[in-house]
């Protein structure tokens, strides 16, 4: 049974709920009962590619479609104004939280929204990225956008003081701001363990920011 069929079927019995007042109190239970059932089984009943298509049908109806000349302008090339470093997190979209419309800014997304040291075989990708934004783009403004209760910077500050691993790769990615963890855990040492989270979050800016404008990324 697809999403739209169980929809149907809750719609129509709450609506036979709402005009049938005169329904006796186990009719109506039952009805109750079986609307809950359905609402449930819909819940669990997720589709993924039925909601990749539906994401797209509404973005090609409700903004390609709409406007036309920014896409058809889009087509022949870009010119971002914003280079923008920003964490993977799902749930805090660049595009969504600063409101930038296609076209507008070059985006790189990765685990705590990094930008590690000037480095061509370990992170070959983030120098390619910036590369391609500063010299083909020629983008006017970098941005390094964060976000509170990130789990990258939770993982940097669980690694252990041996500084064991317990995956094959976070902890490694995470380590680029070891440098803002040990200031927090010298300054910060009373504070919980989210607080100490929270100020690593922003105390690893300057070093990601150095990291940016030194050595021979933007050079």
């Amino acid at each position: 049974m697809s999403n739209d069929s169980y929809e149907d079927a809750i719609a129509g019995l709450n609506k036979l709920l709402s005009e049938k007042a005169d329904l006796g109190s186990v009719a109506a239970a039952k009805i109750k009962q079986i609307t809950a059932e359905l609402e449930s089984a819909a819940s669990q009943g997720f589709d993924p590619v039925e909601r990749i298509r539906t994401g797209f049908n509404h973005f090609k109806t409700e903004k390609f479609e709409k406007n036309p000349d920014l896409y058809g302008a889009l087509a022949k090339g870009q010119s971002p104004k914003f280079l923008v470093f920003a964490c993977s997190d799902s749930r805090v979209c660049p595009s969504h939280v600063l409101n930038f419309e296609p076209g507008e800014a070059f985006v790189v997304r990765n685990i705590a929204n990094m930008v590690p040291p000037y480095d061509q075989t370990k992170y070959s990708g983030v120098g390619a990225a910036i590369e391609y934004a500063v010299l083909h783009l020629k983008v006017e403004h970098i941005v390094v956008i964060g976000h509170s209760r990130c789990g990258g910077i939770k993982g940097l500050m669980s690694i252990p003081e041996d500084g064991s691993t317990a995956s094959d790769f976070i902890e490694n990615w995470v380590k680029i701001c070891a440098p803002a963890k040990s200031k927090v855990k010298t300054q910060c040492d009373s504070l919980s363990f989210d607080e100490q989270c929270n100020n690593c979050e922003k105390a690893s800016y300057p070093y990601l920011i150095y990291f940016l404008s030194s050595d021979h990324y933007l050079s």
